[in-house]
């Protein structure tokens, strides 16, 4: 696998590396396990779930798993993972999740991360990106909202989750 680094000078979006593992614990709170996890993270789980991260992208596998970084020491501030495959997605479209740890939230680096991870997605083949939004999580939509997805709709995952559905056209960036 090559190094995939994207940055606006401010947010740095990098794969997922085993030595994020503690700070992902210590940053790990009630709203990402409500929100995007579904359980409290145990140090065993997140090594074996950063490990299967690393083999996604050396096997180029449908989930790249990217740690949000922040500042010259780039320090993990959350994760946005994009699904090129799975449940509920029409071929071409990818999923975009997205969580930050407490000290990070509302300083608009989700949404950041967001827009970073975007002509990545079409640059890899993606053709529509697609975040599902949980109706009582306002925040996570508006960061779709803000990096410029639109309301797609509601559908329920295979667990029976109502999810809003935001969408946006992907293009390929020039001279790519």
């Amino acid at each position: 696998m090559h190094e995939v680094k994207l940055s606006d000078g401010i947010v740095t979006l990098s794969p997922l590396r085993p030595d994020d593992v503690e700070p992902h614990l210590a940053g790990e709170d009630e709203l990402l396990v409500r929100w995007l996890s579904g359980g409290p993270s145990t140090r065993e789980g997140a090594e074996a779930y950063f490990r299967h991260c690393r083999e996604q992208w050396d096997t180029a596998g449908p989930l790249r798993a990217f740690g949000i970084r922040v500042g010259a020491d780039e320090v993990l501030a959350g994760t946005i993972d994009l699904r090129f495959a799975g449940a509920g997605l029409e071929p071409g479209q990818v999923n975009v999740a997205y969580g930050l740890y407490p000290p990070w939230r509302g300083r608009g680096l989700a949404t950041r991360a967001v827009l970073l991870a975007f002509p990545y997605v079409a640059s890899e083949g993606g053709a529509e990106a697609v975040i599902k939004v949980e109706p009582g999580n306002p925040a996570s939509a508006a960061v779709a909202q803000r990096a410029g997805f639109t309301p797609g709709g509601s559908a329920y995952d295979k667990d029976g989750t109502l999810y809003d559905r935001y969408v946006r056209t992907c293009t390929r960036p020039p001279g790519d």
